[in-house]
């Protein structure tokens, strides 16, 4: 059992965003053998209502020994094992605001709840068999998707849709090492091992882990999205193209060079990815302190982004600053957006010849958004990072383990060549079978399993 979960204890926490002045409805979420009677301490529900399971209460919220009223409210009953944690969970639906919830979790704690650490209901509902690992990971992407592509593909986590296959491949696996160590055992009983058979059918698994683990950096893209950052020199329009392409004015626009003082983020999502702009400081020489901090912290976004946007200023050119600002970020991804060519026509002989991803905006006027966009997607699709049609993904851990998977029947397949004893045989096997257990959740360790969840929030 983890660290993280007390046997037998009721855990209680806010399991919604509490925005003062902003939230309509907060959430107080409690899991466990104590949880009705809390609720039926802690709530009066006026007239004939019947407590049953999976019913909603109306009624208030009071204090046990003063009575005073604390809030008007809902209650949910799910009554085990018909709940998220398969435990007996209940749900005040309160007022939102910070006040009210508080009141009422503290209310929860007095009456005999613990609070809970995040992922604490999850994971509970993970070791109670309702979910694999998979899935409870999946339910973490899915309330951190920062786009719909990657909302639907943690859906398809939550749906079983990875467990499936590896839980397909690990019981191949199984059969195999049933069939070899009956061999072991009980040899003179049975036929001789069909060897070919034994390697056709390792074939096949470790085919379908490469399929598997294609997904990896498709599946990263989605969740963690594509950081761009918008370089150049001062006043080339780097802010009035984050503005006009966010739809939005969260950067400063003046005719003044060094208006950006810092690094200016937007969020948005182009062909389903999600991406990260960062809109930095013109990069000059300067005298002025805070300026030259700003101009630092844009080398420092240029050099750790994913792809660069290099903006110039049609009425100027391409000029020796360019060509400094270029040299420490020519070996990323780049594309050079001339803007301004409402004012002037450029001349595209004068820009390196190794950029040949070029983009022509008119960021006062909206004008060339489309294209750019069109040149990210073919940028990440040239680095076969496409995120098209994607069933499931896996994550980074799920990718290690499934990764010693193929490594340990590789070396099996070495063992059968080299003619090695069965004995050898089996112990790669165990060691692949384990790693894919690790994946689901059927052979886990309480450290990986406190890391993970570790990650959720709060009430989840």
């Amino acid at each position: 059992m983890t660290k993280m979960i007390t046997q037998g204890e009721t855990i209680a926490a806010i399991a919604t965003a509490i925005v003062p002045q902003q939230g309509s409805i907060g959430i107080i979420r409690l899991s466990g053998n104590k949880a009705l009677n809390i609720a039926q301490t802690l709530f009066i529900a006026p007239g004939k209502q019947k407590w049953e399971s999976h019913r909603i209460l109306y009624g208030y919220i009071r204090h046990p020994q003063t009575e005073q009223v604390i809030d008007e409210a809902l209650l949910l009953m799910m009554l085990a094992p018909r709940s998220y944690t398969r435990e007996d969970v209940i749900e005040f639906h309160c007022h939102g605001g910070i006040m009210p919830v508080q009141q009422v979790l503290q209310l929860c704690l007095e009456q005999g709840a613990i609070l809970a650490q995040p992922g604490e209901f999850t994971l509970r509902a993970f070791l109670n068999g309702r979910i694999d690992l998979t899935q409870a990971e999946s339910i973490r992407e899915l309330v951190s998707a920062r786009s719909q592509q990657a909302s639907q593909m943690a859906l398809a986590g939550l749906q079983g849709k990875l467990a499936q296959p590896i839980q397909t491949l690990r019981h191949h696996c199984l059969d195999i090492l049933a069939e070899i160590e009956a061999r072991i055992d009980f040899e003179e009983d049975l036929p001789p091992l069909d060897e070919n058979a034994i390697s056709q059918g390792l074939k096949s698994i470790l085919e379908q882990f490469e399929s598997i683990l294609n997904t990896a950096e498709q599946g990263e893209l989605l969740r963690n999205g594509l950081k761009v950052a918008i370089v150049g020199r001062p006043n080339v329009g780097k802010s009035s193209l984050l503005n006009a392409w966010s739809r939005s004015d969260r950067a400063i626009v003046t005719d003044l060079p060094g208006t950006t003082r810092d690094v200016v983020e937007s969020q948005l999502v182009v062909g389903g990815i999600p991406i990260q702009v960062l809109d930095t400081a013109g990069i000059r020489q300067t005298t002025d302190q805070v300026e030259k901090i700003g101009v630092e912290r844009s080398r420092l976004a240029a050099s750790q982004a994913d792809l660069v946007l290099l903006t110039i200023d049609a009425t100027v050119g391409w000029t020796s600053q360019d060509s400094e600002i270029y040299q420490p970020i020519r070996h990323l991804p780049v594309i050079l957006v001339i803007n301004k060519i409402d004012l002037a026509t450029p001349n595209l002989s004068q820009f390196p010849p190794e950029i040949t991803e070029i983009v022509k905006t008119s960021a006062a006027n909206h004008q060339g958004i489309e294209a750019l966009e069109a040149a990210i997607l073919k940028a990440i699709n040239q680095q076969k990072l496409t995120a098209n049609n994607l069933d499931f993904a896996i994550n980074q851990r799920q990718s290690a383990a499934l990764t010693r998977a193929k490594i340990a029947l590789q070396q099996v397949q070495i063992t059968i060549a080299e003619d090695l004893p069965l004995d050898f045989w089996t112990i790669d096997l165990r060691s692949a079978i384990q790693a894919l257990g690790e994946i689901t959740g059927e052979e886990i360790t309480e450290s990986v399993l406190d890391k993970i969840f570790s990650r959720f929030c709060i009430g989840k």
